[in-house]
């Protein structure tokens, strides 16, 4: 990964070598023969890839390096034409919260015509990272209902009514909005029936082309013809894989499938956390992505909320401190992570001090934790971190209290964001969490007793690849689709409620008001040095 300020870039070359060393190393590790593999699924990041009429990369880097032909999903260079776009009121908005983020591919595409005409002149496919995996494996260019909807405004409803995921065949892209693409100086890309950006589109999970190709197959060690399921965002297979692991306690028996799976939000907690609910109805929810027809579970609507730096942020906090290369020694002697003592030395400090519950820690520190913007619910990419509290205490007990703060910051921003949901429809009283962040169990507590909700972390953590798994194995008529292998392979692990201390509630409580205060005070200091520069 290549990081030069705004501009964060990757190699789709790289990643197709580190697919196939994964894939053969997987078989290898599980004994697995090629003739036993029935399927293969991709999820990727929703970044952007380029590569010209031979499949070879194309540059998009200042730098010229061809082998950096990847728009990272992070990567916010593009925000003036996020403006730019947003400016134009375009209806097709309305079904991105009302504007669409520079973490999108519209934006992305509008700077590299404007800043790279070169590369713009020579790329003959602009893909989704995963839609890019899935064509390099089959030679179909099939693009996902996922990540069209998702990330390129794509109009996924259009083919409501028409087909059904059972139809399981590719449609073709009726979805686009012409007049979008034209307004905002892009209509080259509807040129040849939008071979560029997708000619057909297809259900997640639909068979491609005729399986792996044979060139493709000997690299992965698999065998030519192996079905391959169209793909899914990485954050939308964490759902696929997650969504059904709810167990039987925790089920309302007044209420359909139907309704259950709509009280559910999943948080795919890694370096950003996206947070995934679904309605049978569209509901338009201001600042929060969506809502996407069939994008994660086929039928239904998606709302996607979600938070730029979570697991990035934690880092980011914890590796600048002073104190950090001490506690990364201390936990390496202990064989454990510096995550994992930090989680007991707070439990520690909240003895020594007779605290009335670990949480009260913090009482004096807070943080905002827009470090990278602010996704949702109030979209604003240009939003700062803030941190309340500081002093001159350079002490790994310091570190602990600043990183409990962040964890309890990012938590209120998921509240924000289910309470601004519920307010415009949702009916969510579950979460469902999974990804690296998921394993930590002060972070899942913490978010439970903020949120006020029970939250369930399924028997299988590494829900993404269950999600991408399920892919393979609907592609290969395993299944009569993503949702029925959804209810036979999700399975819940454990369960974490919310404290029933009420002080830790009045806690949480007081200190989500200060959360909700510190993006006001910015906002009112960002006028006032604007008007200071005039």
């Amino acid at each position: 990964m290549w990081k030069e300020r705004d501009c964060i870039e990757q190699s789709s070359t790289d990643i197709w070598l580190a697919v196939c060393a994964a894939v053969k190393s997987a078989c290898s590790l599980a004994s697995v023969a090629p003739e036993d593999v029935v399927g293969l699924g991709f999820a990727a990041t929703c970044s952007l890839v380029a590569v010209d009429a031979d499949g070879s990369p194309v540059s998009v880097s200042w730098s010229g390096d061809a082998r950096r032909n990847i728009i990272v999903w992070m990567d916010h260079r593009a925000v003036d034409q996020a403006d730019r776009i947003n400016a134009r009121n375009s209806p097709v908005l309305q079904y991105c919260g009302g504007g669409v983020s520079p973490e999108m591919q519209a934006p992305k595409l509008l700077w590299v015509k404007e800043n790279l005409q070169e590369s713009w002149s020579m790329v003959c496919r602009w893909m989704d990272l995963s839609d890019w995996l899935a064509y390099r494996a089959t030679g179909d260019d099939t693009r996902s209902l996922c990540t069209t909807v998702c990330k390129w405004t794509y109009l996924g409803h259009a083919h409501m009514g028409q087909w059904k995921e059972s139809d399981s065949r590719d449609m073709e892209a009726c979805g686009w909005d012409e007049v979008f693409w034209e307004e905002i100086g892009l209509g080259e890309l509807l040129e040849g029936n939008r071979a560029k950006i997708g000619r057909s589109v297809a259900f997640p999970g639909h068979p491609l082309g005729s399986g792996l190709t044979p060139a493709a197959a000997k690299e992965l060690g698999l065998l030519p013809g192996t079905p391959v399921g169209t793909s899914l965002i990485d954050a939308h297979a964490g759902g696929v894989g997650v969504m059904e692991s709810v167990p039987d306690a925790e089920s309302t028996a007044d209420l359909s499938d139907e309704e259950e799976i709509c009280r559910r939000m999943v948080l795919v907690c890694g370096t950003s956390t996206c947070h995934m609910a679904v309605s049978k109805n569209k509901l338009f929810i201001p600042g929060v992505w969506g809502p996407f027809w069939s994008a994660m579970v086929p039928e239904y609507w998606l709302t996607e909320g979600g938070q730029s730096a979570t697991g990035a942020l934690l880092d980011y906090i914890v590796q600048n401190h002073v104190a950090a290369p001490l506690l990364a020694n201390h936990a390496a002697s202990q064989s454990v992570s510096i995550f994992e003592l930090m989680n007991k030395l707070l439990f520690t400090m909240s003895q020594e001090q007779n605290m009335p519950f670990l949480s009260a820690l913090s009482q004096d520190t807070h943080v905002l934790p827009d470090f990278h913007g602010n996704r949702s619910p109030v979209a604003d990419p240009k939003s700062k971190g803030v941190i309340c509290g500081l002093t001159l205490d350079t002490s790994e007990k310091q570190l602990a209290l600043l990183y409990l703060a962040t964890i309890q910051g990012i938590a209120y921003g998921t509240r924000h964001i289910v309470e601004h949901c519920n307010a415009h429809g949702h009916k969510i009283d579950t979460l469902l969490a999974c990804g690296g962040l998921a394993k930590n169990s002060l972070y899942i507590q913490e978010h439970a007793d903020i949120i006020g909700c029970p939250i369930i972390l399924p028997r299988e953590n590494e829900s993404v690849l269950l999600g991408a798994s399920i892919l393979g194995a609907v592609a290969a008529k395993k299944f009569s689709g993503v949702r029925d292998a959804m209810k036979s392979l999700n399975a819940a692990g454990k369960a974490l409620h919310p404290s029933s201390d009420p002080r830790v509630k009045k806690y949480h409580d007081a200190k989500y008001q200060i959360f909700r205060s510190l993006y006001e005070q910015q906002l009112s200091y960002r006028s006032t040095m604007a008007q200071a520069l005039q």
